[in-house]
């Protein structure tokens, strides 16, 4: 298998520069982190989760996994999760699997690839990279290619959530293997990506057609009605980008911002894969029914000078910069944490920052998620290693106090692996007190899956 096929699927378990950059050494771990559950994997829970956590109103988390339940050819079924808090502190949360996928031979999806988004009326929404009612084969074997569900809760308590596939990929054209977290706007659409399809190029992998597309899923204007999708822009490789990532970010004109993880430098090359990722800009349309604008607004070069291969989409970071993490590249080579700000005037080209630089000691090494901010500025993620010493970190990054200086990077915590868990690929979300909630895709006390442990969630207090 490649490398783009282990880095972007198996992690997943599915077949499949004006540069301020800091080398300080990382504080030593302070925070505390708590296993709130332990997935067990096998035929009667989830493993793996697929993405981070949300909390509703209640202050219950949801998230979804990859594995557990079984199989679905070729890969696995996967689960939806609630974890609701203890009544009494110091007892254990407790996890209800609120749907299991059951695949394309039932209509359902299957291996969320994926994490949750909720809306004000607590209805989630996610993705499966599989399943469904399409006509995607895979090694010989129809697969589906790929599901948009919706979860609903229970009208009365105690009764059971509604899964609905609100939309099945029927061909690879309009996009296959979606990835990544959706986003939802203010009119109630819902935008996404597939890591292929999207009926452009040919060049971006033997097994899976296509490099890749952003879409846009539309609710019904009547009841009981159909969810209509759009594609909105397909990846063709060479100088656009290639297998973009989900978690795309909405400015206030409507306009689509995320990332790439291959494509765009044809100068830089991996192993099957062509390119190092990209930024890019989706424009909607000034007249209605006329194609959607991309641009590229970096090309990521993957050397000591930038990043390289982004694995997650980004967030807005203040006076419009975006902000995010590339798994390679950079000072230490070892991924990056990067600031992407506008054009001071006109269309001049956006300016990139690297913030933080990996040199795997001390911090971390491969971030493979998103960032997310506290009130004070200050950044936060995670990292799928650390060279040795722990499975992965949670770390915060502080803004210079003077124009110059360098961030700096706290560990706040190191992974120990089971029991506790290990290599975190997903992003964090803050509750109302400041604490951190995560997930990680290894570790933890179950015993059900062939690896070190089915992964956690887990909580990192100050």
């Amino acid at each position: 298998m490649n490398r783009k096929q282990r880095t972007l699927l198996a992690s997943r378990s599915l077949v499949l520069l004006a540069i301020a950059v800091s080398l300080a050494s990382a504080a030593s771990a302070e925070w505390k982190e708590k296993v709130l559950y332990s997935f067990q994997g096998g035929a009667t829970d989830g493993a793996l989760p697929a993405g981070g956590v949300v909390f509703d109103a209640a202050g219950n988390l949801y998230g979804a996994t990859t594995q557990g339940f079984g199989l679905c050819p070729p890969a696995q079924c996967g689960s939806v999760f609630q974890l609701a808090p203890p009544a009494k502190q110091g007892d254990p949360w407790t996890e209800t699997v609120l749907h299991v996928f059951t695949g394309n031979s039932n209509g359902d999806g299957d291996t969320p690839a994926g994490g949750l988004i909720i809306d004000s009326l607590g209805n989630l929404y996610g993705t499966t990279a599989y399943g469904g009612t399409g006509d995607c084969i895979l090694l010989g074997t129809k697969v589906g290619c790929g599901t948009v569900y919706e979860m609903t809760p229970p009208q009365t308590k105690g009764g059971k959530w509604t899964e609905a596939v609100l939309y099945s990929f029927p061909t690879a054209k309009q996009g296959y293997l979606p990835n990544g977290d959706l986003v939802l706007d203010t009119a109630g659409n819902l935008y996404g990506a597939t890591m292929f399809g999207g009926g452009h190029g040919t060049t971006c992998d033997e097994f899976y057609q296509y490099c890749g597309a952003v879409f846009e899923l539309s609710p019904p204007k009547t009841t009981g009605g159909k969810w209509t999708e759009k594609v909105l822009h397909g990846f063709r490789s060479g100088t656009d980008g290639a297998n973009p990532n989900g978690g795309l970010v909405l400015d206030s004109d409507g306009a689509i911002y995320g990332t790439t993880f291959a494509g765009g430098n044809e100068n830089c090359r991996g192993d099957a894969y062509v390119g190092c990722g990209t930024v890019f800009e989706l424009k909607p349309p000034a007249n209605k029914g006329t194609p959607w604008k991309e641009t590229v607004l970096h090309h990521f070069k993957r050397d000591a000078s930038d990043g390289g291969n982004p694995m997650a989409g980004m967030r807005f970071g203040g006076v419009g910069n975006l902000c995010g993490t590339t798994l390679n590249g950079g000072p230490g080579q070892y991924g990056t944490v990067f600031s992407l700000g506008p054009p001071s005037k006109g269309d001049g080209a956006w300016v990139e920052t690297i913030l933080y630089g990996f040199n795997g000691t001390g911090g971390g090494l491969d971030p493979e998620s998103p960032v997310i901010f506290d009130a004070n500025g200050n950044l936060y993620g995670t990292t799928l290693d650390s060279g040795g010493t722990y499975y992965g970190t949670v770390f915060r990054l502080k803004p210079p106090r003077e124009k110059g200086d360098a961030w700096t990077l706290d560990m706040l915590y190191g992974f120990q692996a089971p029991p506790d868990g290990g290599q975190p690929a997903t992003g964090l979300i803050f509750d109302k007190n400041g604490n951190l909630y995560g997930t990680t895709t290894q570790g933890g006390s179950g015993n059900g899956c062939s690896f070190h442990g089915c992964g956690t969630v887990f909580e990192v207090t100050p």
